[in-house]
C-alpha cells in the first residue's frame, strides 16, 4: 500500500465515476483500477461496488476511507512543512469561503494576494459553514473565512474586518424614501436564505424576528434574493460588499439606523503548522479591507 493508492480511493469516492476520478488523479483508468484491485486484495475487502455507469462505495470502503483521509492528510501536511522550511510562504493554500461573501470579496483580494504572496497557491472554495468547518476539521481546507465564530478546542479564528448591513430596497418601496432605515422597520417583508446561511439568523436577529415570516420565499443564493427585491417582492438585509451587485439590479441601498453588520473571521486548525501563511493571507485580506466598514455603513461605498 502507497500514498498513490489512497489518493486513486479518495478520488473515486468522491467522484463515484473510474473515468473522472482517474482523470482528476492525471492516470489513465485502467491504471487506477488495477491498483485499487490490488489494493483490495491487499486489504481483503471489496471497496467498490462497480456497475455499468455508477460507483458506489461498500459499507467496508466508508469504514476504512476515513483512515485513508487522514493518512493523505497527513503526508500532505508533513510535505507541506518541509517545504516551509525553504519558503514558509510557499505553496497550495486551501482557503474556504462562505457562498455571501465570496463573490464580492474574491475578485477584492486575489490581485493583492498574488502580489505580495507569488508563491503561494491560494486555492478557493465556497460553501456553507456548516460543510467548510466539517472540510476544516478533516485536513481538507487549510483555513477559513466564515461570518460566525467557531466552536470546539480544535479550531481557532481572528477577525479580519467588519462588514455592515445595508438596507436593500425596491425603489418603489416607503423606506426608500428615508436617509436612514431601522432594522425593524424591514421586518414586515423582509426575505431571507434559506437554512444553513449564517446570512439568515443575522438579518432575523438585527431586525428583531423570531417568529413566521411573511414571505415563504427561501433563497439559497444572494444573487436570487437581489432579484427578488429588485422585481418589488420584499426587502433584505445586505451585506456591504455585495453593494455593488445591488446597485446594478436597480436596488435602493440605505445605511442602518442601528449599524448591524457582521465579522468577518478566519478559522483555522489549532494544530495548522503554516502559520506564517496563515497570518500572511489574513494580514493581506484585512489591509485590503481597511477603511470599508465606516464607507458601507455611511452609505459611501
Amino acid at each position: 500500500m502507497n500514498l498513490r493508492d489512497l489518493r486513486y480511493l479518495l478520488a473515486v469516492a468522491e467522484h463515484e465515476h473510474f473515468g473522472r476520478a482517474a482523470e482528476a488523479c492525471g492516470v489513465s483508468q485502467p491504471t487506477l483500477s488495477v491498483q485499487l484491485r490490488k489494493l483490495e486484495e491487499l486489504l481483503g475487502v471489496t471497496l467498490f461496488e462497480r456497475g455499468s455507469k455508477t460507483v458506489a462505495a461498500t459499507a467496508a470502503c466508508k469504514l476504512l476511507i476515513g483512515h485513508a483521509r487522514v493518512a493523505v492528510a497527513e503526508v500532505d501536511a508533513m510535505l507541506a512543512v518541509a517545504r516551509s522550511l525553504h519558503d514558509p510562504l510557499a505553496g497550495r493554500f486551501r482557503l474556504g469561503i462562505i457562498p455571501t461573501l465570496a463573490p464580492y470579496l474574491l475578485p477584492l483580494i486575489f490581485a493583492p494576494l498574488r502580489e505580495a504572496l507569488p508563491a503561494l497557491e491560494v486555492e478557493p472554495w465556497e460553501d456553507q459553514t456548516s460543510v467548510l468547518l466539517k472540510r476544516l476539521r478533516a485536513h481538507e481546507l487549510d483555513a477559513a473565512l466564515l461570518a460566525t465564530e467557531v466552536d470546539g478546542p480544535d479550531l481557532a479564528s481572528k477577525p479580519l474586518f467588519a462588514e455592515p448591513f445595508l438596507a436593500a430596497l425596491p425603489p418603489e418601496h416607503p423606506l426608500a424614501e428615508r436617509a436612514v432605515v431601522a432594522e425593524a422597520d424591514l421586518a414586515p417583508d423582509i426575505l431571507v436564505l434559506a437554512e444553513g446561511h449564517c446570512l439568515r439568523d443575522q438579518a432575523l436577529e438585527a431586525c428583531g424576528r423570531s417568529g413566521a415570516l411573511g414571505s415563504t420565499l427561501r433563497a439559497a443564493s444572494l444573487s436570487t434574493l437581489l432579484n427578488m427585491v429588485a422585481a418589488g417582492y420584499g426587502t433584505t438585509l445586505l451585506p456591504g460588499l455585495a453593494a455593488g451587485a445591488a446597485q446594478d439590479a436597480g436596488i435602493v441601498l440605505r445605511p442602518l439606523a442601528a449599524q448591524a453588520g457582521r465579522t468577518v473571521r478566519v478559522a483555522w486548525r489549532v494544530s495548522f503548522p503554516r502559520r506564517a501563511a496563515l497570518d500572511a493571507v489574513g494580514e493581506v485580506i484585512a489591509a485590503r479591507l481597511r477603511g470599508f466598514a465606516e464607507g458601507a455603513a455611511a452609505g459611501t461605498i
